[in-house]
């Protein structure tokens, strides 16, 4: 459910799940609206923290939610201070786990952070990027392990000294874990903790999250309150729902749209999402409005918001190429296809039977995955369905230039 206050620009009030406090008229701190009023009239910008802890190397559509009303403050003038938590990525969110997570080394923590930096505009231009790394004093990247790795036994007690046993065991992750048999290792209570003193670190005004990490923004304020400082609000944003229309994002169902994939692809998967989901991306994932601007009818929605989302990550000239190429490939034209990633086929020894080719390029795990995908109808050649895991490829040259597709979502120029 979004919420909605009627003091609260629209650009804050689009998709927003929850905000907390909310506060009334009598009580002008716990108002987000009067906060932002008085940075205005005192051109004090706001500043707005988003937490990430690098233990992935890829951030996908899910990801994305939240650092795009972290680029909404930016572009109302307002300072994004990103943390990554190379120093909290080593001991793990425990939110949404059933079991203690491996702890990452260092350098892990680090290159994995490189990585989400590039995919979130480094070095790019902000009208494809998700955050704005060139405007001067909008954007602040912090390490948590700045303040964190210097603490001193007393003042990880002074910080445990801030929760209870009972707070933490009510945390709904730690309760199923508990109800489940499953072990809670200690230093695990410490990630909320440590979380919440990074709101103390940066002075935070606003913190955003998912629906899911209520207990940890709250943890801020609680945090903040106790070193006497001004109390950040909790903006929380949903959990989107994966391609396959069921469950949240995540790499490890395979359910996700990638910011590194190749603009063929990120619109193909895009296009083909659930029409109950489309709303929620439209919403989500665009600046469309969804009601004033989009057609009633199911299949134009879905291309309309799989244009959107590729063009704000590939620009508008490649999503528009994606598109055609998208409709071209249906259709099983032999036209030029642009905008295709290429997959080499030198690892490849010909003759060649289709099954062993397919594994022999890396798109397929397996020979016996190939064989399976050919038979079900999910593998075409430019376009021509391959109905025979038999069928063989005399030399590379035969193939030279054209496009594989593996279901609706991959494809592949062959290349020498």
């Amino acid at each position: 459910m979004s919420v909605k206050t009627s003091s609260l620009p629209v650009w804050i009030e689009r998709g927003l799940a929850d905000l907390f406090p909310l506060g009334s008229i009598e009580e002008p701190e716990r108002r987000l609206a009067l906060r932002i009023e008085e940075s205005l009239k005192k051109k004090k910008p706001l500043r707005i923290k988003l937490g990430i802890d690098p233990t992935s190397s890829e951030i996908h559509l899910g990801h994305s939610i939240l650092f795009r009303k972290l680029r909404a403050f930016q572009d109302a003038g307002h300072i994004a201070v990103l943390i990554i938590g190379d120093f909290t990525a080593r001991i793990g969110d425990p939110t949404g786990k059933n079991k203690t997570r491996v702890q990452l080394s260092k350098e892990d923590v680090e290159e994995n952070a490189i990585t989400y930096l590039e995919q979130l505009g480094l070095g790019k231009s902000p009208e494809t990027s998700l955050l704005d790394f060139t405007t001067a004093g909008r954007l602040e990247v912090r390490r948590n392990s700045e303040w964190l790795t210097d603490l001193d036994l007393a003042q990880v007690i002074e910080l445990l000294s801030n929760a209870t046993v009972g707070q933490m065991l009510a945390k709904e992750d730690f309760a199923n874990r508990i109800d489940s048999g499953m072990p809670i290792a200690l230093h695990e209570f410490l990630y909320p903790l440590l979380q919440g003193y990074d709101s103390v670190a940066v002075e935070a005004d606003v913190e955003l999250g998912g629906t899911d990490q209520k207990f940890n923004v709250a943890m801020g304020r609680d945090i903040q309150r106790y070193f006497k400082l001004r109390q950040q609000f909790g903006m929380l944003l949903p959990i989107l729902v994966g391609t396959d229309g069921v469950q949240k994002m995540s790499k490890s169902i395979g359910n996700t749209v990638g910011l590194k994939e190749d603009p063929l692809t990120m619109y193909s998967k895009l296009e083909k999402i659930p029409d109950e989901i489309v709303s929620s991306y439209l919403t989500l994932l665009t600046d469309l409005d969804v009601e004033a601007t989009m057609s009633s009818n199911p299949r134009e929605r879905q291309k309309s918001m799989a244009l959107a989302v590729t063009a704000s990550f590939h620009g508008l000239p490649a999503a528009e190429a994606a598109q055609a190429d998208a409709a071209s490939l249906v259709a099983g034209s032999k036209n030029e296809i642009k905008d295709i990633f290429e997959v080499s086929m030198s690892v490849v020894n010909f003759p060649a039977k289709a099954f062993y080719f397919l594994s022999a390029i890396g798109l397929c795990a397996s020979s016996s995955e190939a064989r399976r995908l050919i038979k079900g109808g999910a593998v075409r050649l430019n376009g021509k369905k391959i109905i025979d895991p038999n069928l063989e490829f005399s030399d590379s040259n035969m193939l030279l230039g054209q496009v594989i597709q593996i279901g609706k979502k991959v494809f592949r120029r062959l290349v020498s």
